[in-house]
């Protein structure tokens, strides 16, 4: 395994200039533990107020998430710093109450509504497959399911239907996206917000193997400036490890590093 920098030494540039750098944060798993629910899933009060701390300190501050954008500003609470939904379809400006999305994506949101209504079956619910309405993007959950292996067998025929008529697709930790078959990753929302005026250094954190794309996002936009800090769990992707500049643990581990960067 190669060695990683410290934390410290690697958010130095970044505390040598706040005003001209860049935080960008993933929620689930990140900011907020990961609970069976999607829906019950919060940010703890303790990590808002290090975000509201660091959102007057350095230039832009974000949140990027599989979640809409609006969800993810509802869920985090703070108005004053940008959000990118959706895998990268949606900007939701600081002080902004409409996201912006992507025109390409939102010609295929009915298509995929109606593809999810029709798959949406009671012998889904029965297996405690959730829908999750996202937008452009429908999400089937199955964390918390009873019969794990009989759930995965139904999210793969699901999967495969969806292929099918034509949509596209996307696995995260025991979620099944069905999305417009257009590219979609963090990545894409990342270049989005940072593209027009990249920062000398700029972080971003996160703990799904959906956060390799936001770090690949981030190295193109922002070069030998851009720091990658992967967040372990108990389902940490091999692939974030290895992409990672270092790893922190949980999402506590994630509070330490922002205090650090308030501090």
């Amino acid at each position: 395994m190669r060695a990683q920098p410290a934390i410290p030494e690697l958010l130095e540039p970044l505390r040598a200039d706040p005003a001209a750098a860049a935080v960008l944060l993933d929620i689930d798993g990140t900011l907020a533990p990961i609970v069976r629910h999607a829906s019950d899933a919060t940010v703890p009060e303790q990590t808002r107020m290090l975000l509201i701390e660091l959102a007057r300190r350095y230039g832009t501050v974000a949140c990027v998430s599989g979640r809409s954008a609006a969800v993810a500003r509802q869920m985090v609470a703070i108005g004053s710093i940008a959000y990118i939904g959706n895998h990268g379809s949606e900007l939701l400006a600081p002080g902004s109450r409409v996201a912006t999305v992507d025109p390409v994506v939102a010609r295929w949101a009915a298509r995929v509504h109606e593809f999810a209504v029709r798959a949406d079956t009671p012998a889904l619910a029965q297996l405690r497959i959730r829908s999750e309405d996202k937008g452009a993007i429908v999400a089937f959950h199955w964390r918390g399911a009873p019969d794990e292996s009989a759930a995965l067998v139904a999210v793969a025929a699901l999967e495969l239907a969806a292929l099918d008529a034509g949509l596209g697709t996307h696995r995260g930790r025991k979620v099944l996206e069905i999305r417009p078959p257009v590219p979609l990753d963090k990545g894409r929302g990342v270049r989005w917000l940072l593209a027009e005026r990249p920062p000398p250094a700029a972080l971003y954190v996160g703990d799904d193997d959906t956060d390799v794309d936001a770090f690949t996002g981030l190295r193109e936009v922002v070069g030998e400036g851009a720091v990658c800090v992967g967040v372990r769990s108990e389902e940490t992707p091999a692939e974030l490890e290895a992409a990672a500049d270092a790893m922190v643990d949980g999402p506590r581990g994630v509070r330490e590093l922002l205090e650090l960067l308030a501090s």
